[in-house]
């Protein structure tokens, strides 16, 4: 699911009309040491957080039915994480910089999920979208500072996006065989036959009458 991930969206900013085609993008770290290696206009796609989205866990089953509509087993419902990336410019010229942060910043704007054409493989194992989300204020354990001194770099302009994409669990339980129901019915009509059959006459407590 990541890797699919970091192909989707790498091939977002590719395709993107305001970023040129000659600008090479990267999934690396923006540690000092990979900037100083740096030769050419390069966008940095850079994975740093992974965490489950708890408000979307859901406990229910999934049933998978047969081609004749019967139930053949149940899976559980998927569990939904947030992939946050860390998105930078790395030219020669903050102004330069600048100018492809707002193409990028416009790129991912363009789209309130990933377009159908990249959920493939384990993306489209449950038929949901993977919504995207960029330049949302971080959540209050977790500041963009606290990214670049964990990377050793300097503080820089950048973007956050966060992609949010359901992945099964890989659990299959099978179902039983389907249950035979004999129906029955009762009718007003047979509980009256069955009155009059079932009825024995009344055996008389007096005395008998003697012909004349």
């Amino acid at each position: 699911m990541i890797g699919e991930i970091d192909d989707a969206i790498r091939a977002l900013v590719r395709r993107s009309e305001g970023i040129a085609a000659d600008i090479e993008v990267a999934l690396d770290a923006p540690t000092k040491e990979w900037a100083a290696r740096r030769n050419a206009p390069t966008v940095d796609l850079f994975l740093y957080d992974i965490r489950e989205d708890t408000r979307r866990r859901e406990h229910g089953f999934t049933e998978v039915r047969d081609e004749h509509g019967v139930v053949t087993s149940r899976i559980p419902a998927p569990r939904f994480f947030k992939l946050s990336y860390l998105v930078t410019a790395w030219t020669q010229r903050p102004d330069d910089e600048h100018r492809l942060l707002d193409a990028l910043l416009r790129c991912f704007l363009q789209y309130d999920a990933v377009p159908d054409s990249f959920v493939v493989d384990t993306l489209a194992e449950t038929g949901l979208p993977c919504s995207i989300n960029v330049a949302l204020p971080p959540p209050e354990d977790r500041a963009f500072a606290d990214v670049w001194s964990s990377l050793g770099g300097e503080l820089k302009p950048s973007l956050d996006v966060v992609i949010t994409a359901p992945m099964t669990r890989g659990i299959s339980y099978a179902a039983g065989p389907p249950v035979d129901r004999v129906e029955t019915r009762i009718s007003a009509e047979s509980i009256g036959a069955t009155d009059q059959v079932g009825t024995r006459p009344r055996v008389g407590t007096g005395h008998a009458r003697s012909g004349s």
